[in-house]
């Protein structure tokens, strides 16, 4: 059972395939983007003895480059960036050719930005092994790095030729994991989909041993970002909705040194839950919202709360001050993804300061 999410952008028009079976028909999917038979494919030590000699055999006659990175957010930074087109460079990657990010969301950001910036844009292909990759990073063509300053300040829209989404590909994750990209298929329905949410109240339990339940969950998730994308592929005005639980999120995430404390996804989780918190202490929505987040992230066992992460962290006016290096401030002020229900978020500069550290001293005591 495969699903085809198109995503309708002009001449750089894709399709996303959302299915199990995918890396198995790697060739026949791929073959007629290559103008001859070769691709460079970058991956990651976590994603290379699982699953790269099967994408070398579903790539039948194609002949294969890999480069193998360490796993890890670490690994999105200027130096492996240079290693990635410095590699592509020696094997004579040409503009042509077509690169292929075989990894979680780490891999495809950074390979995706080399290959924006390799004599000046070579397509690319993303075949992405986490679901938080799958539902989210992979589609949209948004690529970059971190640097000291923050996350993802450095990169590029360049979007990709395919993505093959395929699902038996999340059997090998761990449970954590698998939580971690759970919280960006949260999102999407506390975003924008009220129906949805309501669908993963009921379904996400089963999500990680139900497979066509898995298609569904990414296939809906994939088809509201790309609506999304189609409308402001820069990030100009409605695709800033993907950024909720995000301001937080990053913050968070700068705060535990990008490190295994907190997990993307899992700060995203989080970061909804205080996107609804601040909302209803502004009057914008029902107390009864950010508690129906809280319920579900507790039924998730994502985290819900500041002390569900390892270790101490900065105070909370410390923690605004890191929301202020992120991608999102404009004009000086913070763009907050904020909601007037479940399914109705919008966007907005107009958030006191204060009400942000009375949200992070609040969940710093946790709201147990």
């Amino acid at each position: 059972m495969t699903e085809t999410v198109h995503v309708p952008l002009g001449d750089r028009a894709y399709d996303v395939l959302v299915g199990p079976g995918l890396l198995e028909a790697a060739e026949a999917h791929i073959a007629p983007l290559l103008r001859r038979p070769r691709v460079f494919v970058a991956t990651e030590d976590r994603v290379a003895p699982l699953h790269l000699d099967r994408l070398q055999r579903g790539l039948g006659a194609i002949t294969t480059e890999a480069l193998v990175l360490p796993a890890g957010e670490a690994t999105k930074d200027w130096g492996h960036v240079i290693q990635v087109v410095e590699w592509l460079l020696d094997q004579r990657c040409e503009r042509g050719d077509v690169v292929v990010a075989f990894g979680g969301g780490v891999i495809g950001d950074l390979v995706g930005f080399a290959a924006a910036i390799l004599r000046r844009g070579v397509r690319f292909v993303q075949i992405p092994t986490s679901l938080l990759a799958q539902v989210d990073s992979s589609v949209g063509g948004k690529t970059g790095i971190n640097t000291r300053h923050g996350k993802n300040l450095v990169g590029a829209f360049h979007q990709p030729s395919l993505v093959l989404a395929d699902v038996s590909l999340l059997d090998t994750m761990t449970p954590r994991d698998f939580l971690a990209g759970y919280g960006e298929v949260a999102k999407y329905g506390l975003l924008g989909d009220a129906v949805f949410f309501t669908w993963l109240e009921e379904n996400g339990p089963q999500l990680r041993d139900n497979v066509d339940l898995r298609v569904e969950a990414v296939r809906h998730s994939v088809q509201m970002k790309a609506d999304i994308v189609v409308r402001d592929e820069t990030e100009q005005g409605d695709r800033a909705l993907l950024n909720l639980g995000h301001t937080f999120c990053h913050a968070l995430e700068a705060a535990t040194g990008y490190s295994d404390r907190l997990l993307h996804g899992e700060g995203v989780a989080l970061g909804c839950g205080l996107a609804f918190e601040l909302s209803a202490r502004l009057g914008l929505c029902a107390q009864e919202d950010p508690s129906r987040v809280r319920a579900h992230l507790q039924d998730m066992g994502l985290v819900r709360d500041l002390p569900d992460i390892p270790g101490d962290l900065p105070s909370a006016e410390d923690l605004l001050d890191l929301m202020g290096q992120d991608k999102k401030v404009l004009d000086g002020k913070l763009r907050f993804i904020l909601a007037r229900g479940i399914g109705q978020a919008f966007v907005t500069s107009d958030v006191p300061p204060e009400a942000v550290l009375d949200v992070l001293r609040a969940s710093a005591k946790s709201f147990r």
